[in-house]
């Protein structure tokens, strides 16, 4: 166990996102960004986590519930003022701080880890994470002695021509120790045009002291980049779910055509999986081995297990057994389980309904509340009849019973192991096993009637 806690701060309303939702929830690669802030301070360690909230500080309290500690920052004070929240957190640690901001989706928990260990190993009293940016203009510069040590972090308006000419940046993200963190924060002041407290000030306090203040460059500036607009916020979506991508296909899955594929950050994905275009799989999904999924295709919170084949479909919060077919144009609804084996055939909805092993829905079909055994056949245009007005009743379909076209299955009702359900039947009474059940209407036919409605 490491002795990290992180800070992460997620005060803020972010006026440029033009929304009634807090910034930091708005989501990136199928989390909200300070979710993807929170699973990589996790990684890289961090045992304890303490979210500064403000705007919206339920709904992001509500967001990441479970996960971490909460300190309340009422007004949006500066860096340094909403560290400070964390006071009570701080007096009773004993270790290394990281303070993360909750705008920054693309951090990795990789990046962090290196961080955190190039702190340690540099016995500093803080580390300051920099980046090279192509064009550093607005970003505040970090300046370096010969021996690498940080001297000062200078804002940009601030800066001289010889100090603009360096692009190394602050991110804004740091690793202090926590007893020089606590008694740098009662030397800030807001003592500035801004009235603020700025925790780049804690930087200058700890090098007046003389304490050691190193840096630690990203290799790569797009991981520390902040999103304050929506066309940031697309811009992060697409390098996030491109990093998603190239992960799985180095793992083995075959991706077709990246540029029109869309892969969540948690999702798992088995090798020899082929993804086609234009399909979406999300939340937590996971695939197996041998999988071809799409193309148009939408597949979220499932489970899928090996040799399926699922294409033009839309599947949510379902579980899908091995060597299944779904596809084309099915919609598979919540609480759908589908055995090993099974078939499910073009235009056909299942809803909160278990179809045993090789039993096939080929066609034209609405299967809902049912438990249907294994071995079935199901005609075109069979519907189980679930609700009647106020309730949802259950259909039973036992083993290896046929139901033939054009079937209403009106609930709750049972069809017994071995059974026959004529096409066209209505079936309101339960058919026992190994019967035949018909309901319609037997056909009369009128002589010379068409030819009298001609004449």
């Amino acid at each position: 166990m490491s002795n990290l806690m992180a800070i992460i701060l997620a005060a803020g309303k972010g006026t440029r996102m033009k929304s009634a939702l807090p910034k930091v929830l708005h989501q990136v690669g199928g989390k909200p960004m300070v979710q993807q802030v929170l699973d990589a301070a996790k990684f890289a360690g961090a045992d304890k986590n303490v979210v500064i909230i403000g705007f919206g500080a339920q709904a992001v309290a509500d967001a990441l519930a479970g996960q971490a500690e909460f300190a309340v920052q009422t007004e949006q004070l500066g860096t340094g003022h909403a560290v400070m929240q964390a006071r009570k957190e701080l007096a009773d640690f004993d270790g290394t701080v990281m303070v993360l901001c909750g705008d920054t989706p693309l951090l990795t928990g990789e990046l962090l880890r290196t961080l955190y260990t190039e702190h340690a190993n540099a016995q500093a009293a803080a580390t300051v994470l920099t980046a090279i940016m192509p064009d550093p203009a607005g970003y505040g510069r970090v300046i370096r002695n010969p021996a690498g040590q940080v001297v000062k972090i200078v804002e940009h308006k601030d800066a001289s021509l010889v100090e603009l000419a360096v692009s190394e940046i602050n991110t804004g993200i740091y690793c202090f120790e926590a007893k020089e963190l606590l008694q740098a924060l009662d030397g800030l002041t807001c003592n500035n045009a801004q009235g603020e407290y700025y925790l780049t000030d804690v930087v200058a306090i700890l090098n007046s002291q003389g304490q050691k203040v190193w840096a630690v460059k990203a290799p790569d500036y797009h991981e520390t980049l902040g999103i304050n607009s929506r066309v940031q916020l697309a811009e992060a979506e697409q390098l996030i779910r491109r990093r998603k991508l190239d992960l799985l296909m180095e793992s083995g899955v075959t991706i077709m055509d990246p540029n029109s594929t869309f892969i969540d950050s948690q999702v798992e994905i088995g090798p020899d999986t082929i993804i086609y275009p234009f399909t979406w799989i999300e939340g937590n999904t996971k695939i197996g081995t041998n999988v071809a999924i799409g193309p148009n295709s939408r597949i979220t919170n499932t489970v899928i297990g090996d040799n399926v084949t699922i294409h033009f479909t839309y599947a949510h919060d379902c579980t899908i057994g091995d060597q299944v077919t779904v596809g084309p144009y099915v919609h598979l609804r919540p609480q759908t389980e589908l055995k090993n084996g099974v078939k499910i055939g073009n235009f056909v909805e299942v809803k909160n309904t278990v179809v045993g092993e090789k039993s096939k829905i080929p066609h034209l079909s609405y299967i809902g509340d049912t438990d249907m055994g294994a071995g079935v056949n199901i005609g075109s245009g069979t519907i189980t009849v679930n609700y009647d007005g106020k309730n949802k009743n259950r259909t039973t379909i036992e083993d290896q019973a046929f139901i033939g076209c054009n079937t209403n299955l009106v609930a709750p009702v049972t069809v017994g192991h071995g059974s026959y359900v004529a096409a066209g039947s209505t079936i309101t009474k339960n058919v026992p096993p190994g019967s035949l059940g018909v309901a319609r209407a037997r056909q009369n036919n009128i002589e010379g009637w068409a030819e009298k409605q001609r004449r």
